[in-house]
């Protein structure tokens, strides 16, 4: 059993001014009790927001040059830590532990390296004639964040706000506090100033609430649903705050006429399956030409059949569980909406798959495929984060991407051709602020953010650490 009782706030660890609310952790992967965490409330946000301002001053008139020294001495710090990372996402979301060193643990460590790359090469003042234009941290930001990548999401926005000398408050997802409170130690074992990087763990209706309506806090950066957004929103208009948002996608993949039927199996079985399903630019709708859908929906199940499904803690597991009861249920929930609605149910289904105790009492989903689905079925519209492939047959590659664009989300895509050339071509068409083409992995130093109600912004690299400046301009300067 895990178990956290305080918080960090201006460089100590300490206990929340009321300590009775305490939130109860299971395994995902046996539903069993984990661990608990002491929550903090309204009067720790005051106390961690008072010390991030008192911090600001002091950390934002540090040189580029200082701050790209803390980032390297937190990179150092977190390689060192990567497999303590790597097993407390495992332990609170489910997700299989080579996943979780190779994917969760390797793009959050990309992030403070990349951050300090891209900080080099920004221009923090320039002269134009008579007038200096200056880039200044916004101020004290409020980073929240949700429980489906643990260490990748506070890792980049953390990088890109200390990159940019600012002070932060981080409040992590409730279902997943133990990866933040290693960061925790690792961003105070680098060294990072008292006040600088502050910890709360937290309900979102009190912590969340509070620092969103906070009159001291410059700017939010907020990874959630869409319906929580516009609370996030409502709270932040009275004072102008800025709001950076990523909110999730129902991500298509283009299957090109003359694609490589192996590689399109592997964009789906990798981008939809892999972490159960739980991503938000997850390659949920997979658009096929309709003369190639059974022979590619015969080789999606004979590769589903290949997959290892079970203990995360296993070094050959492909998919673990869904991180909660509550998310397994919201799975099965979409699942029969789409037998409901007529989709053709290829593999997978309703309940959980056969699997030996103690894992029988987990969160497991069966992978599931449906074909013959239409652009207006609930499992075509909506997010479901979750282990399920919705097929969708096309005629031409025109008539491909207007399905694909026609969604609320606009967050990532994927095109599968054997013509590079070709596969670009249709990316440049689509409306969403990702694409992958083939079998390329992603690239966490670059931008990322989507169109649409996919959210407003980018993070990663100089592009999230434009986020957290301000431009001005002093006119009348010569020299």
């Amino acid at each position: 059993m895990r178990e956290s009782q305080h918080l960090y706030i201006n460089g100590v660890w300490t206990a929340p001014v009321d300590s009775s609310t305490i939130q109860e952790l299971t395994d995902p992967a046996t539903g069993k009790p984990s661990g608990r965490i002491t929550l903090g409330g309204t009067a720790d946000v005051d106390r961690a927001v008072a010390a991030a301002r008192e911090a600001f001053p002091g950390f934002s008139s540090t040189t580029v040059a200082e701050r790209i020294a803390i980032l390297d001495r937190v990179g150092a710090e977190y390689a060192r830590r990567a497999e303590d990372m790597a097993q407390a996402v495992t332990a609170e979301l489910g997700s299989p532990i080579e996943l979780s060193r190779n994917l969760h643990v390797r793009s959050a460590h990309t992030q403070f390296r990349s951050a300090a790359e891209a900080l080099s090469r920004i221009d923090m003042s320039e002269q134009r004639g008579t007038t200096s234009v200056r880039r200044e941290p916004i101020g004290v930001c409020a980073l929240i964040t949700p429980w489906n990548y643990p260490a990748l999401q506070p890792a980049g926005k953390v990088a890109s706000a200390l990159a940019a000398g600012c002070t932060v408050v981080l409040k992590p997802a409730q279902l997943s506090p133990y990866s933040a409170l290693i960061l925790t130690e690792i961003l105070d074992d680098a060294g990072v100033p008292d006040g600088v990087f502050n910890l709360l763990l937290g309900r979102g209706s009190t912590v969340g609430d509070a620092l969103n309506a906070h009159p001291d806090v410059d700017m939010i950066s907020f990874t959630g649903s869409g319906p929580v957004a516009e609370g996030v929103s409502a709270a932040a208009a009275p004072s102008a705050k800025r709001l950076v948002t990523e909110l999730g996608g129902k991500s298509p993949q283009i299957v090109l006429p003359d694609a490589d039927m192996n590689v399109a199996v592997e964009t789906a079985v990798t981008y939809c399956l892999g972490n159960s399903g739980q991503t938000c630019g997850a390659a949920s709708r997979t658009l096929v030409p309709r003369e190639r859908l059974e022979e590619f929906l015969a080789a999606l199940v004979a590769r589903i059949d290949e997959l290892q499904i079970g203990d995360p803690h296993a070094e050959d597991t492909f998919m673990g569980p869904v991180v909660s009861a509550d998310q397994w249920e919201t799975v099965q929930g979409y699942i029969r909406q789409g037998i409901a609605a007529g989709a053709r149910l290829v593999i997978g289904g309703l309940g959980k798959p056969g699997l030996p105790e103690p894992l029988q009492g987990g969160h497991f989903v069966r992978p599931t495929v449906f074909a013959d689905v239409t652009n207006d079925m609930t499992i075509a519209r909506e997010e479901i984060f979750g282990p399920v492939v919705s097929v969708i047959a096309y005629d031409t590659v025109d008539d491909a991407i207007r399905i694909a664009n026609d969604s609320p989300y606009g967050l990532c895509g994927y095109v599968t051709s054997a013509d590079l050339g070709r596969a670009r071509a249709v990316a440049e068409q689509m409306r969403t602020g990702y694409v992958l083409i083939n079998d390329a992995q992603f690239d966490f130093t670059t931008s990322w953010g989507g169109y649409k109600q996919s959210g407003n912004g980018r993070e990663w690299g100089e592009f999230g650490i434009s986020e957290y400046l301000e431009t001005k301009s002093i006119v009348g300067l010569t020299g």
